[in-house]
């Protein structure tokens, strides 16, 4: 890859690891609480220790993508949470600042991390591409 294609996957992965950590750490244990979030994914017929997986996936994830480490296995075990998260809004309508959050913004991560799991960690990295 071109030295700017590697900075600029870095910003992509350093930015989404940093979204992904704010919405497990602050949103989820922080704002809506686990139980809370446990509740809401019961609420959509999920397993409510669903929540708890996300969480942590999200977390660990996030993390991984932050520092640029096994980036493209951590955008894999992410990107279904995104999709998860596109599905749990879709009936809110497109645009996110719809009651009930719309689905653009968890499409727009899911596709995000999608580029990740495919270009890698980038530049700025703990780890080299492989």
């Amino acid at each position: 890859m071109h030295n700017y294609t590697n900075h600029g996957t870095a910003l992509l992965r350093i930015s989404l690891g940093a979204i992904y950590i704010a919405h497990s750490l602050y949103l989820k244990l922080v704002i809506f609480t686990l139980p809370g979030t446990a509740a809401f994914f019961a609420s959509l017929g999920l397993p409510a220790i669903a929540a708890y997986a996300t969480f942590a996936i999200e977390a660990i994830g996030g993390t991984a993508l932050l520092l640029g480490y096994q980036a493209r296995w951590a955008a894999l075990a992410l990107l279904p949470v995104a999709l998860g998260a596109t599905w749990a809004h879709s009936s809110a309508g497109w645009v996110f600042s719809n009651a009930g959050g719309g689905w653009e913004y968890p499409l727009f991560l899911a596709i995000t991390t999608a580029v990740i799991a495919l270009q890698g960690n980038g530049s700025l990295a703990l780890q080299r591409n492989a």
